[in-house]
Order: C-alpha cells, then sequence, then structure tokens
C-alpha cells in the first residue's frame, strides 16, 4: 500500500535534513535541522562555504570542551576507547584554532556566530539578547561566516 503524498514529503524533507558526516574518522548521521546554522542552510540562507566554516568553528568548540560541562570529566577514558592523539594536546588545539577564527570574524561578529554556531541559539533569540532589531542577526551572521570562511581558507 503506498504512503499518502503528505507522508511521503514528509520523509523526502526528513532524508534530505539528514547529511552524512564523517567525524574523527567515523561516518555519522547528522539532523540538519537541529542546529540554527543547519536549519538556515536547508533553506538556501547559507551558501555552503559558510555552512562549513560554520560547521569547522562548531567541531573546534566542541572539540575544545568549552561549553559548560555537568558532569566529571574523566581524563584517561574509562571506555577504554580512544585517540592517537593526546586528549589535551587535541583539546589545546582546538581552542588556539576557535580563538583564531573568532579573532578572525571581530568584534561585533562574533557574538552573534557565538551565539547561533556554539550555543545553538535561534536568529530570533540572539537578536533579541544583543538588543538587534529583528532579521538584523541574519546579515551580521552571514558576515561573521565570510570573514570565518576567509580564515579557514579553501577546502
Amino acid at each position: 500500500m503506498a504512503s499518502p503524498p503528505a507522508t511521503r514529503m514528509g520523509e523526502r524533507r526528513m532524508r534530505r535534513e539528514l547529511a552524512e558526516r564523517t567525524v574523527e574518522g567515523r561516518r555519522v548521521q547528522v539532523n540538519m535541522a537541529e542546529s540554527p546554522l543547519g536549519w538556515l542552510a536547508s533553506r538556501g540562507l547559507v551558501s555552503p562555504r559558510q555552512l562549513a566554516a560554520g560547521e569547522r568553528l562548531r567541531a573546534d568548540y566542541e572539540r575544545a570542551a568549552l561549553a559548560p560541562s555537568v558532569t566529571m570529566r574523566w581524563s584517561p577514558r574509562v571506555d577504554g576507547g580512544g585517540g592517537a592523539a593526546d586528549p589535551t594536546t587535541a583539546r589545546i588545539a582546538a581552542k588556539r584554532r576557535f580563538d583564531a577564527v573568532m579573532a578572525a570574524a571581530g568584534p561585533g561578529l562574533q557574538d552573534v556566530a557565538w551565539r547561533v554556531i556554539c550555543a545553538g541559539e535561534g536568529l530570533p533569540v540572539a537578536e533579541k539578547a544583543l538588543g538587534w532589531p529583528a532579521r538584523a542577526g541574519r546579515l551580521v551572521l552571514l558576515l561573521a561566516l565570510d570573514r570565518m570562511a576567509d580564515h579557514y581558507g579553501p577546502g
């Protein structure tokens, strides 16, 4: 029995929003609609180059463990896993890359970039928190993403 047209459209949209990514040598499926940047990209409001720059920033933010932690961090991994690189060295390198790209974005642009890309706030929430008029955040975010993409260079 065939699915109703509305269900098939929903399935197609979900497949389009799911993207395969390689994260630390493993292939994972990512729901692009989960992040505000992914939501903008899925609607064609952010270029692939800008999306790549934002994803690199978020990856460095997460690798550097800059987000607030609510649990204990175990220095040697308890599960026996781990990569070839020392976790502390990798975290420091990620923090340096994060700081460099945020400096490249510049003051005034890095605020909205951090809120949307790293903290996962939606544009309306970020605009309100920064005291900006509605719909001003996307323009500033696009400028920040362009500067970050220039910093990262091609590739």
